[in-house]
């Protein structure tokens, strides 16, 4: 594969995919979306490959999708939008659906629909110091893929989201349910490659059929139609203008996110709270 935005590799029974735009904290682009389609394709496909661990190159994990999402070629936002939320959904999904296990190994900022797919993931190993958070309500943003009262429960699902909070420490997220270990930096993928390799050591039916067995799980409690019912939500979100972010915008666009968040904590008089 011809690959630019990540970086595929085979370890043994192990397959290694890892986030490649250190410049941009490795936010996720058309083309690495794409790309990480191809290399979950060969992943998949590959008999020899027993689990697959996730990473980032550089200071972060990723620090969530990328906020540039292309060319509108069609002319309809409403269309475009929703075209390019599906295929983001898609691909932090393919994660959960991967007949072989999934693992992420995180450090730095794990934001945003980037905490969404290490989520997904079926073990998730953070790195002392790291991040997460889903700053989306902070942009007038819709979550793209609805995992976290699922895998956390709703009443903290609702805290994190509704808050928008990006500085949630690795311990609180720990806490949380949000992943499985925390440990040194400089043993993160170390950790997440010994929980893939001890999982490749096993009957790779009975592991693939368990797997299957616990997300079917959630099917039956309704996982997927209420995974589809908020991407209409987002593309809602994404696809309206009131007064409120008409002005939030240009002052985005005129002096960056910070000031354009300060803008609106200072007009409404908010304050926020101690990160935890």
């Amino acid at each position: 594969m011809g690959l630019e935005t990540i970086v595929y590799a085979v370890e043994g029974p192990i397959a290694l995919i890892t986030l490649n735009r250190p410049a941009k904290l490795n936010a996720i682009n058309p083309a690495m979306v794409e790309e990480l389609g191809q290399a979950l394709d060969r992943a998949e496909a590959d008999e020899a490959v027993r689990a697959i661990v996730l990473r980032g190159e550089g200071r972060a994990f990723s620090a969530g999708f990328d906020l540039d999402m292309g060319d509108n070629d069609a002319g309809d936002e409403v269309s475009f939008l929703r075209r390019e939320l599906r295929r983001d959904l898609d691909i932090i999904m393919r994660f959960w659906h991967c007949p072989k296990p999934t693992l992420a190994a995180v450090h730095g900022y794990c934001l945003g629909s980037a905490m969404e797919m290490a989520v997904a993931c079926d073990v998730t190993v953070a790195a002392e110091g790291c991040r997460f958070g889903a700053p989306e309500v902070n942009f007038g943003d819709g979550i793209v893929a609805l995992i976290l009262p699922w895998v956390i429960g709703v009443k903290q699902a609702k805290e994190l989201l509704l808050t928008g909070d990006d500085q949630v420490s690795a311990e609180r997220a720990l806490a949380l349910g949000l992943v499985n270990h925390v440990v040194a930096s400089d043993d993160c993928l170390e950790k997440a490659m010994a929980i893939a390799r001890k999982i490749a050591g096993n009957d790779r039916s009975a592991v693939a059929l368990t797997k299957q067995a616990i997300n079917r799980s959630c099917e039956i409690m309704g996982m997927g139609p209420a995974l589809e019912q908020n991407l209409e939500l987002a593309v809602v979100i994404g696809s309206q203008e009131t007064p409120e972010s008409r002005a939030f915008n240009e002052v985005l666009e005129r002096e960056g996110p910070k000031a354009a968040i300060a803008w609106r904590r200072q007009r409404l008089g908010t304050e926020t709270e101690p990160s935890q």
